[in-house]
């Protein structure tokens, strides 16, 4: 870990708990095993496993609806992120 991922990791171990308290399905065990993994990129530095991880963590909290605090929290992560130099988009939003 270093200082440029020290908020994103803080942001996703906050997040974790709260991805593990969503009631049973399909979408949530993916939406773990997919922050998980974009846990693991994010403290390996891993530009392109963290921009695909965002997507699909983001493309799943869409598919539940992504309203209140978890979608917050996720784009504080991804505010967090883009501030310490990595790209978590594959283009530029309009």
């Amino acid at each position: 870990m270093s200082e440029r991922t020290t908020a994103s990791l803080a942001i996703l171990d906050t997040l974790m708990p709260v991805l593990e308290a969503l009631p049973q399905g399909i979408h949530r065990e993916r939406i773990l095993e997919e922050t998980q993994a974009l846990r693991r990129a994010v403290a390996a530095f891993h530009m392109e496993a963290i921009r695909f991880r965002m997507f699909s963590v983001d493309r799943l909290l869409r598919i539940d609806g992504d309203e209140g605090p978890i979608r917050q929290m996720f784009d504080a992560l991804r505010d967090a992120l883009e501030q310490a130099g990595f790209h978590t988009r594959s283009h530029t939003a309009p």
